[in-house]
């Protein structure tokens, strides 16, 4: 008996992101098994079992009435949430190592980055200043992660071996070694105002859009040899409220931000972020992870799933994650 197909829906602005490259993987790791693009997957819609997707049109999904499984090629699955007529099948969300190794080596990055004075440093050597100020140590820095899931929790222990001083707050209850973990509306205060430098990780659903906001800055820690406090935004655009950001920013309520993830993407040449002094800017690439891994992963699922094992990962609807 032939395999279901696997149809790629796949709408990406880089060439990373081609729909022929990704045939190209999957072809690869999927050899007895049917991968149609887009037009060939409308005009044999019946044979489809199985759809990965980036960033496809709403509506797109909803031709396909055999589909057993979606799998979303990168971790965030907000936009695909907001289709209205997503088929109710199992939506299953990337968790490879080789993303969680790279959203690591992100957040440390930047943490690294504010708690050894970078921005200073480099004004100073485009000034040609030699003015080295006096630096302090790891442990006089606390770290808060909002989101303990695979990505927040495996940084915060990275962190936490470093040396800072880390915490997480997450929406139920979570225990990590070596860090202290906070939850629920009832802990959110408190891991504010213990944090010198907020990281922020959430999955972007409608409880925390615009959740990075005035009132959550104004409450972060302000007696730290850093100044003022410092947000890393590694999540999605939606969570922060940039008129908000910006103004902080300004007026001395956050001291810097390093943003990965922005509310419209590309970044609009316009946008102030581009050239504000307190900002470093990325292009929502923080975990950028290998397109090979990603194919292999996705075809271990399949093969698990016609097995009769479950599939892992799957996104709770109810949650939005």
């Amino acid at each position: 008996m032939s395999k279901g197909a696997l149809a790629l829906l796949i709408h990406g602005g880089t060439d990373n992101w081609s729909p022929e490259r990704w045939k190209a993987r999957f072809d690869e790791v999927c050899r007895e098994r049917r991968v149609l693009p887009l037009a060939e997957a409308k005009r044999a819609a019946g044979e489809v079992h199985y759809a990965a997707v980036w960033k496809p049109a709403p509506g797109e999904l909803a031709g396909f009435a055999n589909l057993k499984a979606i799998f979303n090629l990168g971790a965030g699955v907000d936009a695909l949430m907001a289709d209205k007529t997503l088929p109710d099948v199992p939506l299953v969300r990337v968790a490879v190592d080789d993303l969680t190794g790279r959203m690591a080596e992100y957040v440390v990055l930047h943490v690294l980055m504010h708690h050894r004075q970078e921005l200073y440093l480099r004004e100073s050597q485009r000034e040609k200043r030699w003015a080295p100020k006096s630096q302090w140590p790891a442990g006089a820095i606390s770290v808060g992660i909002m989101g303990l899931g695979v990505l927040g929790a495996n940084a915060a222990e990275v962190l936490a071996r470093i040396g800072f001083g880390v915490a997480g707050w997450s929406r139920s209850a979570r225990t990590i070694q070596g860090v202290e973990c906070f939850h629920g509306e009832a802990g959110f205060e408190a891991f504010l105002r213990r944090t010198d430098i907020l990281v922020c990780l959430l999955p972007l659903t409608p409880g925390t859009r615009h959740v990075l906001n005035r009132q959550v800055f104004s409450k972060l820690h302000r007696d730290s040899p850093m100044g003022a406090p410092v947000l890393i935004n590694a999540g999605r655009g939606g969570l922060q409220n940039e008129a908000d950001l910006l103004s902080c920013l300004d007026d001395g309520t956050l001291g810097a931000a390093s943003l990965d993830v922005f509310a419209e993407e590309p970044l609009p040449k316009e946008s102030p972020f581009w050239t504000h002094p307190k900002v470093v800017l990325t292009p929502h690439n923080a975990a950028d992870t290998d397109p090979d891994e990603i194919s292999n992963y996705v075809a271990r699922q399949i093969e698990r799933f016609e097995a009769g094992d479950p599939l892992e990962n799957v996104v709770d609807r109810g949650r939005g994650y």
